[in-house]
């Protein structure tokens, strides 16, 4: 029984010695790595093997998810004596093994021009039957900041509360924010009250000495940024000259429509009037008469003034002579003074004894016009 259990043990002891002496991962290098988007790194993986080790070698890096329900997703492979660098196309081109032959002890790889989404945690896995090691390390991409942009908010007038603003739209949090002046005598405001978190200095009550050049560094634990801010402080404005200006600009603008008003309405008026004048001359001119309405018009008349000039005892005498009865034709109208018949006597050309030895009453006879108005 002694013998026998003696040389359990021994056979024990030999076991937990080979499995001590198969394949191990040696590497010693931080477990977690911060570097900027831009830059390199290398992810550390040294291995040794055992005698006993005589399966195939493989080695498989890759990036674990964060989420159980989603798959790893492999970066690169070596299997067969074999590189597979371009196994994860989001990093085509960009990860590399460090040694051109892995299988001598040296399984770390390098990646290139790092971006944010390349953080997480990657698994280096070596497999040569029987031993199977693995390791994990912790990649952080860092983002530094970008450019901030610097501003001021509010009226930077004397006697008012000027906050200077400064704001960095990337980087990897938390972000820290300092001001300085670097102008004049190179010290804030003692008014000034700064957010080094949200990047603000509030200025309270502002002076003629608060102007100058402000500086905004924006920085975090893989670079920085800075920005320049020139603030000039003026004085207040004058509120009263302000408003009697402007009232004066309205008064202005009223009299300029009120002087375009009455002009528009003076050529309206006088348009009219010219318009109503042109009508009234031409309802005073009376329309030509011919020249047969004429003949008649003068026959009428003097027939007329015959009449006018006779007494009642000769009125029959005067109606029976058909001669100042008839009107002349356009013809007899037309015929040439030489052949025209001579005008019957009127009361005009006889005298005062013939009128009254024939009974008549002289009268009066208003000169008229050829159209045969009274003049």
């Amino acid at each position: 029984m002694e013998l026998s259990s003696g040389r359990f043990c021994c056979v024990l002891l030999s076991l937990l010695a080979g499995l001590a002496s198969g394949l191990e991962i040696t590497s010693t290098a931080p477990t977690s790595i911060e570097k900027a988007s831009g830059q390199s790194v290398k992810l550390d993986c040294q291995f040794t093997l055992a005698a006993e080790d005589s399966g195939p070698l493989d080695i498989e890096w890759s990036l674990l998810s964060s989420d159980n329900q989603k798959e790893d997703k492999v970066v690169i492979l070596y299997s067969g004596d074999r590189s597979y660098e371009d196994y994860y196309d989001p990093m085509k081109g960009r990860v590399h093994f460090n040694s051109a032959d892995p299988k001598n002890g040296d399984a770390s790889i390098n990646l290139t021009g790092l971006k944010s989404s390349d953080s997480g945690t990657y698994q280096c896995k070596v497999k040569k039957a029987p031993g199977i090691r693995s390791r994990k390390m912790l990649l952080i991409v860092m983002v530094k900041p970008s450019k901030p942009r610097c501003y001021a908010e509010g009226p930077t007038q004397e006697g008012k509360d000027i906050v200077l603003r400064c704001l960095s739209n990337e980087g990897t949090k938390p972000l820290q924010y300092s001001w300085e002046k670097t102008s004049d005598s190179k010290l804030l405001p003692s008014s000034a009250v700064m957010d080094p978190v949200g990047g603000t200095i509030n200025v309270r009550n502002a002076s003629a000495s608060t102007s100058g050049t402000y500086r905004c560094t924006a920085n975090n634990r893989v670079g920085s940024e800075e920005c320049i801010l020139y603030l000039n402080v003026t004085p207040p404005p004058n509120t009263a000259g302000i408003i009697a200006g402007a009232i004066i600009t309205v008064l202005l603008i009223l009299l300029i429509i009120a002087i375009i008003l009455f002009c528009c309405c003076r050529a309206r008026n006088k348009k009219k009037y010219e318009k109503e004048i042109c009508n009234e001359i031409r309802e005073d001119v009376p329309p030509p008469k011919s020249r047969v309405s004429m003949a008649r018009s003068f026959t009428v008349g003097s027939q007329r003034s015959s009449l006018g000039s006779m007494s009642p005892s000769n009125l029959h005498e005067y109606a029976l002579k058909p001669q100042y009865d008839k009107i002349p034709s356009s013809e007899e109208f037309e015929r040439p003074p030489s052949h025209a018949p001579l005008p019957p006597p009127t009361a005009a050309r006889m005298g005062g004894p013939n009128l009254s030895r024939m009974g008549g009453i002289p009268v009066m006879i208003p000169a008229q016009n050829k159209d045969g108005s009274i003049v």
